[in-house]
């Protein structure tokens, strides 16, 4: 028996509340829902919010709300108020055990939530269960086959050290209990994904990731990795959450060189930042190959 289908059991099937928060993504939220619509997996309720988007996804989302005949979907129009605010008030009118939250320009592989409750029946230290991804382009088409990964667990030091590769966002399922146990996302902190998988491990509980690949990122021009400054902001902000933690300056450290970089041909403002941030006892060879890209001419976005 393969780790992703060990602790499948018999019985009534938990329900699962998938949350997307929709905003502004408009080319891509249909096949979003759609995808979620097409599980496998029998007892899911789905609940839509856009939040605030300026393009014409409501139009398109009440379109493919009208269109449903089987599967009907709970959809709520609401002025932005941010991705944290708006997952806590779907988490409170939520009746599932298991939340997904999922990005409204991501696709579910058919299998993924069958895959995930079965796993997780019968692990309560289980806090999070999630999986790997394929990458897509804005059209849909793929970037190349997956990165095979194996099963891992990880608890907080693997998470905040870095030890192991990470949760794909796309492919959290959270135990409720587990979110409520931490008080839920933090309005302030915008990355939400880091920094709830360190509260939730700090809690005690765990992240397992299985092997298999469970939903499409798609990458396009608005992707949040993309944008420097807000990564920056948002991670170092997620850090001093936790800066009781010993190798905290050493965590900071190594973040700012990686961030130092990727962006020094791009954002030299930011990474002149990042450099004055750094001690010289931090310095590492990331340091000194962003120092020769700063020398180099400013690459356009």
């Amino acid at each position: 028996m393969s780790e992703s289908n060990a602790g499948a059991g018999s019985g009534e099937q938990p329900l699962v509340s998938v949350i997307i928060a929709s905003y502004n993504h408009g080319p891509y939220i249909e096949a979003s829902i759609a995808s979620v619509l097409a599980q496998t997996y029998g007892n899911i309720e789905l609940l839509v919010v856009d939040d605030g988007s300026s393009d014409d996804s409501v139009e398109r989302i009440q379109r493919l709300q009208r269109l449903q005949r089987l599967h009907d979907f709970d959809f709520r129009v609401q002025k932005n108020q941010g991705l944290s605010r708006t997952l806590n008030e779907a988490v409170e009118r939520a009746r599932g055990e298991l939340i997904a939250p999922f990005g409204s320009d991501d696709v579910m592989l058919p299998q993924r939530l069958a895959l995930q409750v079965a796993y997780m029946q019968g692990k309560p230290e289980v806090g999070i269960c999630a999986g790997n991804i394929e990458e897509i382009d804005a059209a849909g088409n793929s970037r190349g086959v997956p990165r095979p990964l194996q099963w891992r667990r990880l608890g907080f030091d693997d998470v905040f050290l870095n030890r192991q590769p990470g949760a794909p966002a796309p492919t959290l399922l959270f135990r409720r209990e587990a979110l409520a146990k931490v008080g839920g996302f933090d309005p302030q902190i915008r990355l939400e994904d880091l920094y709830i998988q360190l509260k939730i491990t700090r809690a005690g509980y765990f992240v397992d990731i299985l092997g298999e690949v469970l939903a499409q990122y798609r990458v396009h021009g608005s992707n949040t990795y993309k944008n420097y400054r807000f990564m920056v902001d948002n991670v170092l902000r997620t850090y001093a959450q936790f800066s009781d933690h010993p190798d905290y300056a050493e965590v900071c450290a190594r973040f700012r060189n990686s961030m130092l970089l990727k962006c020094a041909r791009q954002d030299k403002a930011l990474a002149r930042e990042l450099l004055a941030e750094l001690p010289v006892r931090r310095w590492d060879r990331k340091t000194l190959r962003g120092l020769w890209r700063l020398a180099l001419p400013a690459r356009r976005a």
